[in-house]
């Protein structure tokens, strides 16, 4: 019989914990968000398309799927704190070079390798809340840290305009690089050093490999990993499509745009918070399956809509609001029941989890950029797909694998 788990430390200052794994998350959001408005001056600058310009996004997304799989061993070998110093030591420099780059190209790599830093910010924040709460907290702590999160597409891009206004783009990166700056200070001076290294964690290619097929050969860990992953994928659908639909299909301004995905991200955002709430009176597997389902009904009627041509704009805004909304519930409580079915290699199980949300994701919105759509019923039939698969998996999931008991 397996010895019980050793309970959470007792923290001094829980809401200064909470805000640095929050501040910890938001590193590679803002990196995404924050110079988006400056993509015409790069490329004025170094004579080139924002289509090139666009390539320092696509590596920074390949950075953020990689990344984790390299930081997850390392977090259970050597403990949570200096990976992270290492990670955040390294976002910092590479924001620095990013201000020194010479041609496109340079930046294009620089912007791989601060993706490489900055997941390590994320990978270890979601240990860490698995190290310092109860599991029973989880799901309530992450809605937290999404509440800090929902700050990068509120604040960053109007943040990145006006520096690149007032300044230029190379001040972009010199800001995050000042910002995550103070986030190590406060890593330094705040949060607890969580689950103690472990020398028996091997970091031979074999071995991590094997580490990561035995996490995929936990069913309750596969099961609430790829329902999370599939239903959230509706969200980089909404995201990669959003300019075509408001932008091309409803002829929306780029400033009322703006003010759609602003209102659209409090939809996400507020429902993460009334997440706490209703948490302390259910568990997070029942919260999960009343959410997927509602967000199957929601995702049918805007097909059903969209199929039809009965939309228009404020009836596309409101349908996105609604299943933006159940993602608020369906993110934090996934992920706390994904990473509370592990009892170790908690790391690396924090690592897949980051890995396949975000190759699920990337997945999903490629087929939609793929598919260039000139109509909403492409972009939404994709999304229905994507979430449908969610529930399904859910389902059978947890008849077949069958996972804890609430």
């Amino acid at each position: 019989m397996s010895a019980p788990e050793a309970a959470p430390p007792a923290l001094k200052n829980p809401f200064l914990v909470i805000f640095t794994l929050g501040a910890l998350s938001t590193i590679s959001p803002f990196a995404i968000d924050m110079y988006l408005p400056a993509f015409g001056q790069i490329a004025a600058d170094f004579h080139t398309s924002s289509a090139a310009v666009g390539l320092s996004l696509s590596t920074y997304f390949a950075g953020m799927a990689l990344g984790p799989l390299i930081y997850g061993p390392l977090l259970d070998r050597y403990g949570r704190k200096p990976p992270l110093y290492a990670g955040l030591a390294l976002f910092v420099l590479t924001s620095v070079g990013c201000v020194f780059a010479p041609n496109i190209d340079v930046l294009i790599w620089l912007r791989l390798f601060q993706a490489l830093g900055g997941c390590a910010a994320s990978v270890a924040a979601m240990s860490l809340v698995r190290d310092l709460f109860p599991p029973k907290d989880t799901a309530k702590i992450i809605s937290l840290i999404i509440l800090t999160i929902g700050v990068s597409p509120l604040l960053a891009p109007t943040l990145g305009g006006l520096v690149t206004t007032w300044l230029d783009w190379h001040w972009v990166f010199a800001f995050l690089a000042a910002i995550v700056g103070l986030i190590l200070v406060l890593v330094l001076t705040v949060l607890p050093d969580g689950k103690p290294a472990d020398p028996t964690v091997s970091l031979k290619p074999l071995p991590i490999l094997t580490t990561f097929l035995g996490l995929y050969r936990n069913p309750a860990f596969v099961t609430y990993l790829f329902a999370g992953g599939f239903s959230f994928g509706s969200l980089f659908i909404y995201v990669s499509a959003s300019p075509v639909i408001f932008m091309e299909i409803f002829h929306i301004k780029p400033e009322i745009y703006g003010l759609i995905f602003a209102g659209l991200s409090v939809g996400f955002i507020g429902s993460s918070q009334l997440n706490v709430f209703v948490n302390r009176r259910y568990s997070s597997k029942q919260i999960l399956r009343v959410a997927l389902s509602v967000q199957c009904v929601f995702v049918l009627a805007f097909l059903l809509a969209a199929a039809n041509g009965w939309l228009n704009v404020w009836g596309t805004v409101a349908l996105l609001f609604l299943i933006l909304c159940c993602l608020g519930f369906i993110g934090p409580n996934s992920s706390a029941t994904a990473i509370g079915s592990l009892t170790r290699d908690i790391g690396s199980g924090s690592a897949l989890m980051s890995f396949t949300q975000i190759g699920l994701a990337t997945l999903v919105s490629a087929v939609v950029s793929a598919l260039q759509a000139q109509t909403l019923t492409p972009i939404v039939l994709v999304m229905t797909v994507s979430v449908l698969i969610g529930r399904v998996v859910l389902f059978v999931g947890e008849r077949l694998g069958r996972p804890t008991h609430d």
